[in-house]
């Protein structure tokens, strides 16, 4: 394993920018000074750069396996270094569903021969699974996802009874995508009977809509706070839910956590006569308003960490009518652009983008020695230039789907460099394909 200086960047670390040198040897963050003079493989200039701790991202679907004609593991984690996500957490809804301790372990060795970016999988629970979930190690394991709403397969977690069990006896955190189906489907329903197959892309906050979410969420809070659950929220899409979370509380004491995505940090329901079935996402991108309250309670702490919710699927699929078009779309590659975009338009600061997306992850999940830049922590790093545009084009997107609803947009800021586990990852516009990504570890 080489060792690597980085010399003279803007170090942006818990709460402070400061000019400092950092050096990686065997891995990890050796020394970070002022002026650091030793011998390194590579030295990074980081004169008039931004070094940012990765970004730990809590939410992604890279959909190995199974599914694997619209995007894998090696594929998502390419895309997921060149822009700054230095560590992932994926979901379960593979096919097979990872309902088992088994499939969850074969996820984990395809990584281990193939994710250049560092990573962790969600155990899924379903109706059936509860002496499956009960076997899962909450030391080398991120969660348990649990669907509150519509998934694939198996994986509609339904019965009262199952989440009562679930959210008692759960082993370690759980990850709850919180939509009510009964309301959804009633919804749906009544759009369906007004308009039949021509319903269209702009109904799609009306169908899986605020009532839908807040409905699922409050009760899911209700029923942590009756089991005392380690519950973390996914993807917070109204503003209505984000006063179901406390901000009084420091983080590593919380028991009930959020999390804010970034398209609904970015779009509105305004955005979809442009971008159409390309920001259909459950739930739903929502009002111009919902999106300013998701906006403040993460800046105040109502909700704690910011993910993409990255989730590929073909063009062809996107292109179908809005009933057949699936949601989710790729996120990963510029999520860190897209909110370094926010911090120069004055929405959020350097520090706080830094605290949302790599300490508070970090401390939420318990991440072993990563998510700061400190002295003995791995090495998860990625340098920018701030005021270097880039533009996404069809050329340039590296997930597998080969499509990105920022297609066209030109970001004011360019990734330079990622660093993962020590090893430099992406440089200067090229993926550098080593194994890189180790498997992540948790303080439990």
């Amino acid at each position: 394993m080489s060792s690597i200086i980085i010399k003279g960047a803007h170090v942006v670390n818990e709460g402070k920018i400061q000019v400092q040198d950092i050096f990686i040897k065997n891995g990890r963050i050796e020394k970070i000074d002022t002026s650091i003079n030793v011998n390194a493989d590579k030295v990074i200039d980081g004169e008039g750069q931004y070094v940012l701790p990765g970004l730990i991202d809590d939410q992604v679907h890279f959909r190995e396996p199974g599914l694997t004609y619209k995007a894998n593991i090696f594929t998502e984690s390419r895309a997921a270094v060149a822009g700054g996500t230095t560590s992932f957490m994926e979901m379960p809804n593979t096919v097979p569903n990872t309902l088992t301790q088994k499939l969850l372990q074969d996820k984990f060795d395809i990584a281990q021969d193939t994710s250049l970016a560092n990573y962790s999988f969600f155990m899924g629970a379903a109706n059936d699974n509860i002496e499956e979930v009960l076997k899962t190690n909450p030391r080398d394991v991120c969660g348990i996802k649990v669907f509150m709403g519509s998934s694939t397969g198996n994986m509609l977690v339904d019965d009262d009874k199952a989440l009562e069990n679930i959210f008692r006896n759960a082993p370690t955190l759980v990850a709850t995508h919180c939509e009510d189906e009964a309301t959804i489907r009633r919804n749906l329903a009544y759009y369906k009977d007004k308009y039949g197959d021509a319903v269209t892309i702009d109904m799609h906050p009306l169908i899986r809509s605020e009532e839908a979410c807040y409905l699922s969420s409050s009760k899911a809070v209700d029923l942590a706070k009756k089991n005392n659950t380690r519950l973390h929220i996914l993807h917070i899409s109204t503003g209505k839910e984000t006063q179901l979370f406390d901000n009084t509380t420091p983080l590593s004491e919380k028991r009930i956590t959020a999390e804010a995505c970034v398209h609904h940090l970015w779009f509105s329901d305004e955005d979809y006569r442009t971008k159409g079935n390309f920001i259909k996402w459950n739930p739903a991108v929502k009002t111009a308003q919902d999106r300013a309250q998701i906006l403040e309670a993460l800046l105040d702490g109502h909700i704690d960490v910011i993910a993409t919710d990255h989730a590929p699927h073909t063009l062809e699929e996107k292109q179908q009518p809005y009933l057949q078009a699936p949601s989710g779309g790729a996120l990963v590659q510029h999520a860190l652009l897209a909110l370094l975009d926010m911090v120069h338009a004055g929405k959020m600061t350097l520090e706080q983008l830094v605290q949302k997306t790599a300490h508070n992850t970090a401390i939420c999940f318990q991440i072993e020695q990563r998510g700061f830049i400190r002295e003995g922590y791995w090495a998860d790093l990625v340098v920018v230039n701030m005021h270097k545009p880039y533009q996404v084009t069809k050329q340039n997107i590296l997930s597998k789907c080969g499509w990105s609803p920022f297609e066209g947009h030109t970001f004011a800021s360019t990734i330079e460099h990622t660093i993962v586990s020590g090893n430099l990852a992406y440089s200067e516009g090229k993926i550098i394909e080593v194994g890189s990504g180790h498997r992540l570890l948790f303080n439990r």
